[in-house]
């Protein structure tokens, strides 16, 4: 059956069979599912950008992803009535409903989640956790009987460990002691945080949007599979390996991470003192004049706020991202055939007329002077040595023989949490998976004071 606006989205939740009656809607409820989850909270202390001071505020992944839900929101919000005036929409009561009154929840509940599967130490975490792998990729008589203990995919899944397919596993996997299906969320939102709809063997096509990375691990196939039957999602014909077209809410969940970070890691640079007023204030206005037509009275305002330059910039950067919500709205339907379709090969943000530049040089000064800023890069050559340390220690540990591990392996072992414990008769892979489930979902904070006693530094 072909994709279309009334059968994309369902209310059935992944694991269970049946639902309960609620006063709540099951889209609402996968909102409070995960805001109320442990993984959830632990990205509170989960480094975005900037290390995480303790006299300046700036964000955390938990502070980026609740701001990600709110423009989600928004955008969910202006999208669903939009497509609840199309006539096969209207048409059918269920879909006027849940575009409505529910596609806002959905992306919500999608934006709160997309940073889940995030490792500790900002941005390098995933090539930290894969360095290991990837130090073992040699020709080297161990290295490569290391490597045969593994498949392809497997291996590539190890070797480019990826943050999109963590967090649909986080959200799914079987854990020991706790209900299977994980979170039971709806198939709509677990649909809508797959922005890499491939395998990893797949990906590392920069000039396809559904292929630049990978959305599952080879592991939890058989869940993406499951999804993207409910979904009536788009197999990509012709392609050897397993590739799908994007779910169309995920281009929506997308444009909310991507105008929050742009946008605001801007505002944390001003804050840390890495960029001045006058640029933060002009890149913002360059964007906001694009949607305002009284510019002048939105200057004026920033000016009157100019004795605290830190709200002068906070009533920009709201004006910012209104214009942005905006255009993307706009965006979305204008392409939503090709949307639906799968032919729409970029994001809502790079495909907004007449900003370009804008967006540009907001994206151009970022890599230059705030990805690259000495504290970032110290964090990053920091989470390398630790989470690549921690993922070597426990790896090794788990795949030496039960009969053959000395005392420090045991040990080693001992100190995981009892849903990680994984089968003695289960394949290196699996071993592996649950090694690095334990080490991703660390904080920065944990992973230090642990690498520290494993090597040790600390006591």
């Amino acid at each position: 059956m072909a994709m279309n606006w009334v059968n994309c989205f369902s209310s059935k939740r992944y694991g269970i069979e049946y639902t309960t009656e609620d006063e709540r809607s099951d889209f609402e409820r996968d909102w409070d599912r995960i805001i109320f989850s442990s993984p959830f909270r632990r990205l509170q202390n989960k480094t975005q950008v900037f290390p995480l001071p303790e006299e300046i505020f700036v964000h955390n992944r938990l502070t980026h992803s609740l701001e990600v839900a709110s423009v989600g929101r928004s955008l969910g919000g202006l999208i669903g009535e939009r497509l609840a005036q199309l006539p096969q929409v209207a048409a059918d009561s269920r879909a006027a409903d849940f575009y409505t009154n529910n596609l806002k929840y959905v992306i919500a509940a999608a934006c709160l989640a997309h940073d889940m599967g995030n490792p500790a130490f900002g941005h390098s975490g995933e090539d930290a956790i894969s360095k290991y792998f990837r130090k073992r990729d040699t020709e080297k008589p161990d290295d490569m009987a290391f490597k045969q203990l593994f498949t392809p995919a497997q291996w590539k899944d190890l070797t480019t460990f990826e943050g999109n397919a963590n967090a649909l596993r986080i959200l799914t996997m079987y854990q020991n002691g706790r209900a299977k299906g994980g979170f039971r969320l709806t198939y709509s939102t677990l649909g809508s945080i797959i922005k890499y709809p491939c395998e990893s063997l797949a990906s590392g096509n920069k000039k396809r949007v559904h292929q630049k990375k990978y959305g599952y691990f080879n592991i939890d196939e058989p869940v993406f599979l499951a999804i993207a039957k409910e979904l009536n999602m788009v197999i990509d014909e012709g392609k050897e390996l397993m590739v799908y077209k994007r779910h169309p809410f995920v281009f929506i969940v997308e444009a909310a991470d991507d105008i929050c970070y742009n946008i605001i890691d801007f505002e944390d640079a001003h804050r840390l003192g890495l960029l001045d007023y006058e640029e933060v204030r002009d890149s913002f206005i360059n964007i906001i004049q694009h949607h305002t037509s009284n510019i002048e009275r939105v200057k004026q305002i920033a000016e009157d706020l100019r004795a605290d330059p830190n709200e002068s910039i906070a009533y920009l950067r709201a004006k910012a991202i209104n214009v942005l919500i905006n255009k993307c709205t706009e965006v979305f339907w204008q392409h939503k055939d090709e949307i639906l379709e799968g032919s729409f090969n970029q994001s809502l943000l790079d495909a907004i007329p007449g900003m370009q530049d804008a967006l540009s040089h907001i994206n151009q000064v970022s890599v230059a002077r705030i990805y690259n800023a000495k504290k970032v890069i110290e964090l990053e050559i920091a989470g390398f040595r630790i989470m690549s340390g921690l993922v070597e220690d426990f790896v090794t540990a788990a795949l030496t023989p039960k009969e053959v591990r000395d005392k420090e392996h045991k040990k080693i072992l001992e100190l995981l949490p009892q849903q990680f414990r994984f089968d003695e008769a289960g394949s290196p892979y699996e071993k592996v998976m649950r090694m690095l489930d334990f080490i991703s979902g660390m904080t920065d904070v944990y992973a230090l004071k642990l690498y520290r006693k494993l090597r040790g530094i600390e006591i």
